[in-house]
């Protein structure tokens, strides 16, 4: 039953309820059946569960088998280091699991803020008597007691109303308070009925009673916390694919291995050297360093990102912010100030901007404007104008108006006031006349305002308000209208001496209109025009009128032609969902008076064909769109809690053009991370080679367990993780969004790594390898024990072409397609201190006591790697070339 939409007798007949609310025991009675009226927290896993599984998924399993084998070979041969490899693996393991649980562990407060909306404590009448009590023991059936600056404590049915005027942004997105009375019924839906105050809203002006209908998550409010935790969040693209990338790498890296392990018995390796060359080819191809580097670089892009006004409160959302194809917009508050103002006044027959209104021969409109309204003045000191008073953001504007116009009126002694209601939609305040008597001013809305009056005031003088005056001033409240601007009509009178105070509205004379607006964000055009050329297509979608929203589009540039359809929320639930997906393809599209879930919606149907989804949001009502989207971006300063805490990203200054500045870092992420992805296989692929030519061609293992360490964990790590903190390169928004299927891992970045740079890294490893093993008087198929000083020094060269090609390929890596000799920025700080540190394991290497090396490297082994470095960098530039030259979408 839509409780709004029958007489109210009916209604309380339904509750079983009267005025005088409920008895204390059938109340008590009501609470056991119906529950506390308060928002209840969807059950989560244990957290127990939720970190068992940080350590269980694909990349982890192949890392554990890679341990467990380590360890085995390590129990039966003690000195080949294997349990090391085996002990720095699981570190890896237990680094990633707990990191990863710590991010999850960062609970979800969003029903808490829901649950702050709700007062404390609240007037009922119980027994016939008003009693004082917490808001959770409300039940259907009692009688709420509200006044000004009250919030709603549950959804109940308006039984008396004096000048009601409610504030629900919160569930509608409205900025303007709008009012509510004790109708017999009403045909709008719940969140717009005008008999209806629903729980989470404000009222904002006088006196109201109702009868409790919905308590807790039965509520307007409940729904919506009930569609936040419907949807905990998917996982991100970024997710999705580091997850693809890791077990595709698995696989590669457990394929070669099991490969190579059936190639060593058909050599006759022992098993335990064949389990040793198995477990290198695993641990040389997974890149145990990739979940790490991609946290931390995500988490440098953050910090960016923070001093660009940008906070990340999920870290994934970095990146896919850059992703992002659709951005959905609430209206107020995100592209406009949510802040009422006067932008033009009707006088004298035409429309005025309001920076050329002057208060001379205008005084009774202006008088009507700063003197006829509800507000109360702020206590303290002198302050501004809009901050010295508390009330309708309407009104306030109006009497800023009239100040900024040159009206030093002070504010005159109130005789009478006929307050505004929903019925008259107008309100009236008496005044002493400047002369002597008394003075109505009044102001309403031009329908219920202009029937009252029989002369306007035109050219200084007051004139008939005759029907061709008439038809003008409709003229203008319709250009107005088109605009999507609120007009409120002015009118005033000298009373004559005993006038009636039931006969005060009447006789009027017109003195003007003043239209007032929401005024966009003056920096939101710009940032629209920037999404246009980043192919980011932007769509309003608000809970506000439509003729306002698609004004303010229009104003700002997300709508530019005369085919712009708007979609309200009573034709969006008229609509399929596949219809609704064909409506989508809309060029010029806004959706206006919309609720919650039908946002949430928009936002599925959009991802259903294959958009990466943004939401900007700051009330209640953007929450469970902002939960459902790829992701949620909340305003930080006018948002709520509740959409603060739903969102990914907040707007610490609130401004939308601060969301360009976030895009770009995220597109910037998802070129870093295929410039560190692409390294770290290149090192993979240097580490490959090396156990092949122990194989395949019976020479001494080039590279030992430590080694291996040594680059995956040591050298490796810094360079990989500057990469992941480049800048934005240039262009970088004058490119289409890549969109949620594009591959960080594509064939192109795989050969890449194992064609281009890996493949000069082990060739520069190995020449130093062979020439440090020549030198030393080793001949071709003489065995080496590992221990042996030749050995270790002719490993130690290998380990330093490696490291020396590293160093080359970082600068390669900078950029997928520019040239190394194109002017690019110079190194970053964290560059340069991976540079010092692959330096500085260069020297150890060299010139320390032994760990690493027995001996020097000899100078012939350095210029034998020189040529593959140089044959990297050729091939990489003439790869470069071409790709700038026939430029591949993968």
């Amino acid at each position: 039953m839509e409780i709004h939409r029958i007489p109210l007798d009916q209604a309380l007949a339904s509750l079983r309820a009267d005025r005088g609310g409920l008895a204390t025991a059938e109340a008590e009675r009501r609470l056991a059946e119906f529950g506390p009226n308060e928002v209840e927290r969807a059950r989560r896993e244990p957290g127990w569960h939720r970190l068992g599984k940080e350590f269980v998924h694909f990349f982890a399993l192949i890392l554990w088998v890679a341990a467990a084998l380590a360890f085995v070979v390590g129990w039966k041969d003690p000195g080949g280091g294997m349990a090391g490899m085996g002990w720095a693996i699981l570190g890896v393991i237990l680094i990633n699991g707990l990191f990863s649980f710590w991010q999850e562990a960062r609970a979800e407060r969003a029903i808490q803020a829901l649950e702050r909306l709700l007062p404390d404590r609240i007037k009922v009448l119980r027994d016939g008597a008003v009693a004082v009590l917490p808001a959770r023991l409300l039940v259907p059936g009692d009688v709420v007691l509200l006044e000004a600056g009250d919030r709603v404590p549950a959804d109940g049915r308006i039984l008396e109303a004096f000048s009601a005027q409610v504030s629900a942004a919160t569930l509608t997105g409205e900025s303007v308070p709008v009012a509510r009375l004790a109708s017999e019924a009403s045909e709008a839906d719940p969140v717009h009925a005008t008999n209806l105050l629903l729980a989470g809203t404000t009222l904002t002006e006088g006196e109201a009673r109702l009868v409790v209908y919905a308590t807790g998550m039965r509520t307007q409010l409940g729904r919506i916390a009930q569609l936040t935790q419907a949807d905990r969040g998917q996982a991100s693209p970024l997710q999705r694919e580091i997850a693809r990338v890791s077990r595709f790498i698995a696989a590669f890296a457990t394929g070669l291995g099991v490969l190579f392990f059936l190639l060593g018995r058909q050599l006759h390796l022992t098993v335990w050297q064949d389990l040793i060359f198995a477990i290198g080819i695993i641990v040389a191809n997974v890149p145990e360093g990739l979940l790490p580097t991609v946290t931390l670089a995500l988490a440098m892009a953050a910090q960016r990102m923070a001093k660009r006004d940008a906070l990340v409160r999920r870290l994934p959302a970095v990146e896919a912010l850059g992703e992002a194809t659709v951005i959905c917009t609430d209206k107020t508050g995100t592209l406009t100030l949510n802040r009422m103002e006067v932008v033009q006044a009707w006088l004298d027959g035409s429309w005025i901007p309001a920076r050329d209104l002057r208060a001379g021969g205008y005084e009774a409109f202006f008088r009507t404007a700063a003197h006829a309204h509800s507000l109360k003045r702020r206590q303290g000191t002198e302050t501004a104008v809009r901050e010295a008073w508390l009330g309708d953001p309407m009104e306030v504007a109006l009497v800023a108006c009239a100040v900024e116009a040159g009206l030093r009126d002070a504010e005159p002694e109130r005789l009478d006031c006929l307050p505004f209601d929903a019925v008259r939609r107008r309100l009236s305040v008496v005044h002493p006349a400047p002369g002597g008597g008394r003075r109505l001013l009044t102001k309403g809305a031009p329908e219920f305002l202009l029937p009252l009056c029989s002369r306007a005031w035109m050219g200084g003088q007051a004139v008939p308000l005759d029907e061709p005056l008439r038809g003008r001033i409709r003229q203008a409240l319709e250009s107005a209208a088109d605009r999507g601007l609120r007009v409120m009509a002015f009118a005033s009178r000298d009373l004559p001496e005993g006038c009636l105070r039931e006969r005060l509205e009447e006789d009027l004379t017109f003195t003007g209109l003043a239209a007032l607006e929401d005024p966009p964000r003056p920096e939101v055009a710009g940032a629209v025009r920037t999404c246009r050329a980043a192919r980011i297509r932007i769509l309003m979608v608000t809970g506000d009128h439509p003729r306002t929203a698609e004004a303010i589009a229009r104003q700002i540039g997300l709508v530019e032609g005369p085919e712009v359809r708007v979609i309200t929320g009573e034709a969006l639930r008229k609509l399929t969902d596949i219809e609704l997906q064909l409506a989508l393809d809309h060029p010029e599209l806004v959706f206006a008076r919309l609720d919650p879930d039908q946002k949430t919606r928009i936002v599925l149907a959009l991802q259903r064909k294959g958009e990466v989804v943004a939401v900007t949001g700051d009330g209640v009502n953007d929450a469970p769109a902002l939960k459902a989207a790829d992701i949620g971006v909340a305003m930080g300063r006018s948002g709520t809690d509740v959409a603060r805490e739903a969102s990914d990203l907040v707007l610490a200054d609130d401004n939308f053009a601060s969301i360009v500045a976030a895009v770009e870092e995220g597109r910037a992420v998802f070129d870093n991370l295929r410039k560190f992805l692409t390294y770290h296989m290149t090192s993979n692929c240097a580490e490959l080679l090396p156990f092949i030519a122990f194989v395949a061609l019976g020479v001494p293992l080039p590279l030992t367990v430590l080694q291996i360490l040594i680059i995956d964990l040591g050298t490796d790590q810094l360079p990989a993780l500057a990469l992941g903190a480049e800048r934005p390169e240039a262009g970088i928004m004058d490119r289409p969004p890549r969109g949620r299927r594009a591959p960080l891992l594509t064939a192109r970045v795989f050969l890449r790594a194992y064609g281009t740079l890996g493949l000069f890294e082990a060739l520069a490893g190995l020449a130093a390898f062979f020439t440090t093993l020549w030198i030393g008087g080793w001949t071709w198929g003489q065995a080496l024990d590992l221990s042996h000083p030749l050995a270790l020094q002719a490993s130690a060269a290998c380990l330093s072409g490696i490291i020396a090609g590293q160093m080359v390929a970082v600068f390669l890596c900078r950029s997928e397609e520019r040239s190394l000799f194109a002017g690019r920025l110079r190194p970053g700080r964290l560059l340069l201190v991976g540079l010092l540190t692959e330096a500085l394991v260069l020297l150890a290497i060299n010139r320390g006591p032994g760990l690493l090396s027995g001996l020097a490297i000899p100078p012939r082994a350095w210029l034998a790697m020189l040529p593959w470095l140089a044959g990297m960098v050729v091939a990489e530039e003439v790869r470069k070339a071409l790709v700038r030259r026939l430029p591949a979408s993968g």
